[in-house]
C-alpha cells in the first residue's frame, strides 16, 4: 500500500480535534520537514491527550492515535507543538520547529495494534504529501534523542514502514568484518544520529530501530540498516 492509500476495506479516516494550548508559531520561519513518532506510555489515549492539553505539563503534539484507530489533532500542523524536546537530527536542532509529531497509544510494553497501525499508515500518508516531506524524515523519538528517549520502542514496527513507503528503507549489505564502536559511531552519526551521545548509546539507540531487543557486544549486522558496503571501508 502506497503513501497516503486508505487501508484495505477501510473509508476515509475522520480526524476528530481537541485543541491543545501547548503550542506556538514556528520558528525562523521554519516549516515541517521531519515526522516524529512517539508512544504515549501511558494506560488510556484519553489520559495521554487530557496531559497534552495541560497547560501546566508544557508538552503537546500534533496528533494522538488510539488503539482503536481513533485518530485526534491537538495541534494545527502549521503550528509548533511541544513534543521533541531536546535532541538533534542530522545536525538539525530545534525539531519542534522543523515536524510534525505523532503520539501513538502504547505503553511501550507491547505491540501496536492493527487499527492504530492502519490509521498511522493513512495520517503518514497525508501529511507526507501534504507537506512534501520525504519518507527518510520519519524518525522516531529516540532516533533524535539516544539515551534520553526510547520511544516509539522495540516493539513498533517499523519494518511494515518501510515496506508503505512511509518511513526509508534500511540498508541490505553485510557488515565489515572486525566491527568496531568508533567506526560505527562515525558511520551513525553520517546516517542521522548526530545529537551528542557516546558510541554505546548510538549503538542502543540503532539496535532500538532496526534490532530490537538485541544486545550484547557490537556485530556487523550492526551495521547493515545504516549503510552499504562501500562505507565500511571508507571510514578510518
Amino acid at each position: 500500500m502506497g503513501p497516503g492509500a486508505v487501508p484495505p476495506g477501510r473509508r476515509q479516516l475522520i480526524v476528530h480535534r481537541h485543541p491543545s494550548p501547548n503550542c506556538g508559531v514556528r520558528r525562523d520561519g521554519l516549516r515541517p520537514s521531519h515526522v516524529v513518532l512517539h508512544y504515549t506510555a501511558m494506560a488510556t489515549a484519553e489520559e495521554a491527550i487530557a496531559r497534552l492539553c495541560d497547560p501546566a505539563a508544557e508538552v503537546s503534539a500534533h496528533y494522538v492515535i488510539c488503539k482503536t484507530g481513533r485518530v485526534t489533532q491537538l495541534v494545527p500542523e502549521g503550528l509548533r507543538a511541544w513534543h521533541a524536546g531536546a535532541g538533534e537530527w542530522q545536525g538539525l536542532r530545534d525539531i519542534n520547529s522543523r515536524s510534525i509529531g505523532i503520539e501513538l497509544d502504547n505503553d511501550g510494553q507491547g505491540p501496536f495494534s492493527l487499527e492504530l497501525m492502519n490509521s498511522l499508515e493513512w495520517l503518514l500518508g497525508r501529511v507526507l504529501k501534504g507537506w512534501d516531506i520525504s519518507p527518510m524524515n520519519v524518525i522516531g523519538h529516540s532516533d533524535m534523542a539516544p539515551g534520553r528517549k526510547f520511544d516509539p520502542g522495540p516493539w513498533f514496527d517499523w519494518a511494515r514502514l518501510e515496506a508503505c513507503g512511509l518511513a526509508g528503507r534500511r540498508g541490505c549489505d553485510s557488515g565489515p568484518e572486525g566491527p568496531d564502536l568508533v567506526r560505527f559511531a562515525t558511520l551513525a552519526k553520517r546516517a542521522g544520529y548526530t545529537a551528542d551521545a557516546d558510541a554505546e548509546t548510538l549503538l542502543a539507540a540503532v539496535r532500538l530501530r532496526y534490532r530490537s531487543f538485541k544486545t550484547g557486544p557490537i556485530e556487523p549486522e550492526d551495521y547493515t540498516p545504516i549503510g552499504h558496503a562501500a562505507l565500511w571501508t571508507s571510514v578510518l
